[in-house]
């Protein structure tokens, strides 16, 4: 039974991360070759200020970053 947890920042709407689960159920589906009941999916959403790159909250750099910045 395979558990894929996956941390992203906040701010997905509930579509985005539905359509995010199947999408990844179906990817462990055809390459671990295991039913679809069997797959796991745990999501943590993590704000942007308490996700770090470089040194600098997702939040800091949002607030300087002239293009959208996800992770």
């Amino acid at each position: 039974m395979p558990i894929i947890s996956v941390q992203m920042l906040s701010g997905r709407t509930p579509a985005q991360k539905s359509s995010f689960i199947k999408q990844v159920a179906d990817i462990a589906v055809q390459t671990l070759e295991v039913p679809e009941r069997a797959v796991t999916i745990v999501l943590t959403e993590i704000s942007a200020d308490d996700w770090g790159v470089g040194g600098r909250t997702m939040a800091e750099i949002r607030a300087t970053s002239p293009e959208p910045t996800s992770a």
